[in-house]
């Protein structure tokens, strides 16, 4: 992933796996999922000393790291992405604890689809949860109100992979009807 500009579909950018992403529901639509982009090596500097050491090769070596992170003032927006109840955003102004119960549900529900829109685009993706996110938090949102939730790694694979794919559930394991 080497651009950064233009929302075309047909060659991957940061955008074009926005444009991708960003159309999937959320509950009332509060979107609260922002993406940080890390590609520079003064950018990857600052990240990698936060990753768990067994993830800091894997992030070095890729092209772009985007790091998943929740705003919790995503209320902000609700004017705009929710008109029909604008009201909404006053709802949770002085509300924590229901702004934080929207980001942890609608948070991870978006880095799914995040991932999935780079899945779409043809690029590998490799999310991981062993970092320290107050260590991202405050090395790059101290001064916002955004807080990590994924580190993901996106590129192209080197080389093949080191393990096939691992199994996946089948239906009758994962499946049931009521």
């Amino acid at each position: 992933m080497c651009e950064t500009g233009g929302g075309q579909l047909g060659k991957p950018t940061p955008t074009s796996i926005w444009e991708l992403a960003r159309w999937a529901p959320t509950a009332a639509n509060t979107r609260p999922l922002r993406v940080l982009y890390v590609r520079t090596a003064e950018g990857k500097q600052r990240l990698l000393p936060h990753l768990d050491e067994g993830n800091r090769p894997k992030s070095a070596s890729a092209p772009v790291v985007a790091v998943l992170a929740v705003d919790h003032r995503f209320h902000e927006h609700l004017p705009h992405v929710l008109p029909i109840r604008p009201e909404m955003k006053e709802y949770f102004e002085g509300e924590p604890a229901r702004r934080e119960a929207i980001t942890s549900f609608n948070g991870p529900l978006q880095a799914g689809y995040f991932v999935l829109a780079v899945r779409a685009l043809g690029l590998a993706a490799g999310p991981m949860a062993g970092f320290d996110p107050a260590g991202i938090d405050k090395e790059f949102f101290a001064d916002s109100d955004w807080h990590s939730l994924l580190v993901v790694d996106i590129g192209h694979p080197a080389g093949p992979p080191a393990f096939d794919r691992m199994p996946r559930l089948a239906h009758e394991h994962a499946l049931d009807w009521a």
